[in-house]
């Protein structure tokens, strides 16, 4: 297999504003920024100086790494907008927040979250599934936080709603090294027959 498959040089973030009461999470989340640094992978996230998204942006810049943020203009509050970024683009809304963070990115991580995390994971893979990008997602599950949305997805197969082969768009571990390596290695899926609408 080709080590190279995927050149990681942009990686989009998704997590919580929210700083949480793990402390192995919150860790995490600096050394996570800390890492990117080290390979040279430009943090792009949401914008935000606030909980695990803060976090990563130090652990970023703290490493003298490059971070890019992406904030919607009704969150881009003094309270809220990490002020010291190398570059900050203000967007309409949510949906042009997401659009953008695609746009400049190679790859997608997800670390500990809620509902706005949720949200951005699932939009991002089933994009994916859809065959609008062909960029790998990765799931960092730190202290087994994601083990019981895992259960689900591996039950929405048994069940016959979730396709083995989208199942797998989703790449999992509990250590970002390795999940890197899966990252950089990640082979996508052909685009689905019925999307391609040149097809007879």
């Amino acid at each position: 297999m080709n080590e190279n498959l995927n050149k990681i040089h942009n990686l989009a973030v998704f997590c919580a504003s929210s700083d949480g009461n793990d402390s192995e999470i919150y860790e995490t989340a600096y050394e996570v920024g800390k890492i990117m640094a080290a390979n040279d992978i430009r943090l792009v996230y949401g914008g935000s100086k606030l909980g695990l998204m803060g976090q990563v942006a130090r652990g970023v810049m703290d490493n003298k790494g490059k971070v890019t943020g992406v904030i919607p203009d009704f969150l881009k509050t003094k309270e809220v907008v990490h002020t010291s970024l190398d570059k900050l683009i203000t967007t309409q809304d949510m949906h042009e927040r997401k659009l953008t963070m695609n746009e400049l990115s190679d790859a997608f991580l997800t670390l500990p979250g809620g509902f706005g995390t949720f949200e951005e994971l699932f939009e991002i893979v089933t994009w994916a599934q859809l065959g609008l990008h062909r960029k790998p997602i990765g799931l960092l599950n730190i202290g087994g936080f994601y083990d019981d949305l895992i259960s689900m997805l591996n039950t929405m197969c048994s069940k016959g709603l979730l396709k083995k082969e989208n199942l797998d768009i989703l790449l999992v571990s509990d250590n970002f090294e390795d999940l890197l390596d899966k990252m950089r290695t990640f082979e996508p899926k052909p685009v689905p027959k019925w999307m391609n609408k040149n097809q007879t």
